[in-house]
């Protein structure tokens, strides 16, 4: 199947553009476009650039345009193609070929399932996986070394927490860190900035690091040689428009993995569109800084924007608060920059002509950066610079007002909310639960809201990101009537942040994000009509194909 994917994705990229005439008229039981001056039609006329030239009643285009080639879907219904607005492409490919612990209810589970993935493993090589999550075991506590030991005493073990802000791993690693005379005193005694070693009551590490404590694990992992980080895109990529997906911003782009993107998109392998915000204050933004925002003449991939980090993730408890974590009395989280150099960065970004976006999550860590922006952009605020804090997931009430007194957009992922509803009010409390995934909060303040997923945090599907929007339910229906349901949003309000919001979120909106004349032909036909299903079965809506610069990515079987 996936072979089949990846063979149809080279087909339709090379042989289609050939085959097509000068231009393609498409005819559907509705298209729902996302432009409010025409907001549903039946059919579409695209030039051989993918350019769309007119969208209306079918006998008028087809009298209009005669010679087009003609596209008939019979009733599927047509929407604008599916933006996710925060992912990690190259994360999502690292996470399809090594172990999938995701969803995984104890240690004995996740130890099952290694063992399984092991069998294939050379004597040596590490064992790496990731999607642990100890809010979903029985008893809710960190992991630790001996329990990876008991099963492989000897073959390196390192294992990604669900959010990618927290690793595990088994003794063979720490001894592997431990040879190392930098890394093995702060490993004995001490702590890296914006980062944690945890350790038991005598003071030893047990076997997990948070947030910036990861880099110790990864200084001492082997490298991936290319071939195998091709596979790994390939395997991304096709998972993406096998979802609906026709472009994604992806957020924290290393320098080696802009250069592997760009030389997909100088191939023509890129069968989306791809907006790489460059990894903090990194080589990427050094490079950036030297030779300006990129944007590839292919229209598949730019870099034009620069996303920091200003704290940890609420499930590892590296969220940024104000105050104490209500089940961690004398944690209040970790600020992964200081704030004053965080402003600092801001505002070597903003010399650089390079679009802001940073990953805040705790009501202090949203604040900062709040102040940051304000500090820097002055009275450049009211401009159209289309700042970012993402995932902006625990706010202080008082402070969601200022993002659009900033011009910020809000970046959100409605599958954090689902994913983190069982747990999230122990964390924060009942009062400050009031603030979490507030979405309805942001949209009555008239903030713009770029909807996404976090994959492979959680699913690249968007139909299950427009599924919790909606409901503020699992996919099995809980809770009844849905979590904090006020802050619900509507199909409407979904469709329009994964496509148009999600599109101007990146200055894109004369590119894609609706489906209008001047714009590329970026679509995905579904055989039902998000906009009539019931909200229940929005995740379960069927992609029957993927379309970029109007041309097929993926098509169903």
């Amino acid at each position: 199947m996936l072979r089949k994917t990846l063979l149809s994705l080279l087909f339709a990229a090379v042989l289609v553009p050939l085959a097509a005439g000068a231009q393609t008229l498409l005819q559907a039981g509705r298209i729902h476009t996302s432009d409010p001056d025409q907001a549903v039609a039946e059919a579409m006329v695209w030039d051989k650039e993918g350019r769309i030239l007119a969208v209306g009643e079918g006998d008028v285009l087809k009298a209009r345009y005669p010679d087009a080639r003609l596209v008939d879907l019979g009733d599927a219904t047509v929407v604008p193609g599916l933006i996710d607005a925060h992912a990690h492409i190259v994360g999502l490919g690292m996470a399809l070929t090594r172990a999938d612990l995701v969803g995984t209810r104890s240690k004995r589970e996740i130890l099952e399932r290694l063992q399984a993935f092991e069998r294939d493993l050379p004597p040596g090589e590490w064992l790496i996986g990731r999607g642990w999550d100890q809010n979903d075991w029985p008893e809710q506590v960190f992991p630790t070394a001996a329990d990876l030991d008991a099963v492989f005493p000897e073959r390196p073990v390192w294992l990604g927490r669900v959010d990618g802000h927290a690793g595990w791993v088994n003794s063979a690693v720490l001894r592997a860190i431990a040879a190392d005379p930098a890394a093995g005193a702060l490993l004995a005694e001490g702590q890296p900035d914006g980062g944690l070693i945890v350790r038991d009551a005598g003071g030893r590490p047990t076997g997990v690091f948070v947030d910036e404590a990861e880099r110790l694990v990864a200084a001492v992992s082997p490298d991936l040689d290319q071939a195998d980080a091709d596979r790994a895109l390939e395997l991304a990529l096709a998972a993406a428009v096998r979802q609906g997906l026709t472009g994604l911003h992806d957020m924290g782009t290393s320098l080696a993995d802009f250069q592997q993107l760009r030389r997909f998109a100088d191939a023509g392998r890129l069968p989306l569109r791809i907006s790489a915000y460059a990894d903090g204050d990194g080589r990427a933004l050094d490079w950036l800084c030297a030779n300006g925002a990129y944007a590839h003449p292919g229209k598949r991939l730019q870099m034009r924007g620069v996303k920091f980090l200003i704290d940890g993730a609420l499930g590892s408890r590296g969220a940024a608060m104000a105050e104490d974590y209500s089940d961690d009395p004398g944690n209040r989280g970790l600020v992964l920059i200081e704030p004053v150099r965080f402003a600092q960065l801001v505002g070597r970004a903003q010399g650089c002509g390079l679009q802001v976006a940073t990953h805040a999550i705790g009501d202090r860590g949203n604040r900062i950066v709040l102040d940051a922006y304000a500090r820097v952009l002055g009275e450049r605020s009211t401009d159209d610079h289309r700042w970012r804090i993402e995932h902006a997931q625990i706010m202080a009430l008082e402070d969601i007002p200022r993002f659009a007194e900033l011009g910020v957009v809000a970046s959100m992922q409605p599958t954090h909310a689902t994913s983190d509803m069982p747990w999230a009010e122990a964390r924060v409390g009942a009062e400050r639960i009031a603030g979490a995934y507030a979405w309805r909060r942001f949209a009555e303040a008239g903030v713009p809201l770029a909807l996404g997923s976090d994959f492979p945090v959680e699913s690249p599907d968007p139909r299950f990101g427009l599924h919790a929007a909606v409901t503020r339910q699992d996919r099995s229906g809980d809770p009844p009537g849905g979590w904090m349901p006020e802050q619900r949003l509507t199909i409407a309000e979904a469709l329009h942040g994964f496509t148009a919001g999600a599109a101007w979120a990146h200055h894109d909106e004369a590119l894609t994000g609706q489906l209008a004349p001047g714009l590329q032909a970026d679509f995905v036909v579904l055989a039902q009509d998000p906009m009539a299903v019931a909200p229940a079965d929005l995740h379960a809506l069927t992609v029957r194909s993927t379309w970029v610069d109007g041309a097929p990515v993926y098509e169903a079987e």
